[in-house]
């Protein structure tokens, strides 16, 4: 899996090296990655169904690093991974990590938010709870949908994606 997907993590101005993103042709082990064309084209029915699939939210990444904006993925995710930590001490660290890296002024990987969502932000950060994210992650999940997911629908990356599992869905039933 890992090597299958180690295409995505690579920027690339082409997209012919997504052909790992499929199987190849003579696999057909319970271990092979196999997307059918019906989860492929379900991805463009709605942005959650893209995220919630582990192959098109690494498709959708690897897209975002080619725009040189996958700080906002990362973000999202981020905020994903916040909402699940237990114990106070480790929630406040992962606030203040999210924060430094994302968030403040001049962060290594800041998200684009106006100055009034990034100080409630920094507020809310005061005494961090599970929650205290929601907010912003919700303004950058807007801006990926709105902006990010209809070039992502119109890439040629993602056409590839859609051809090549047409394509194995046609060898298959052959």
């Amino acid at each position: 899996m890992k090597t299958r997907l180690g295409c995505l993590s690579n920027k690339s101005d082409s997209y012919s090296d997504f052909s790992e993103f499929l199987p190849p042709a003579h696999e057909t082990t319970a271990r092979c990655l196999k997307l059918s064309t019906d989860e492929v084209v379900r991805w463009s029915e709605s942005f959650d169904h893209l995220l919630s699939h582990k192959h098109g939210l690494a498709a959708f990444r690897t897209f975002l690093k080619t725009e040189f904006s996958d700080e906002n993925i990362e973000f999202w995710m981020a905020c994903e991974e916040y909402k699940k930590t237990k114990g106070s001490t480790k929630l406040v660290s992962r606030a203040n990590k999210i924060f430094k890296e994302f968030i403040d002024v001049q962060a290594p990987r800041e998200v684009n938010i106006d100055y009034r969502t990034r100080e409630k932000t920094k507020q809310s950060l005061e005494d961090p709870s599970p929650t205290s994210l929601n907010e912003v992650q919700a303004k950058v999940y807007s801006l990926m949908e709105k902006d990010s997911y209809p070039r992502f629908l119109r890439s040629k990356m993602y056409q590839d994606i859609v051809n090549r599992a047409q394509a194995q869905g046609q060898r298959r039933s052959v």
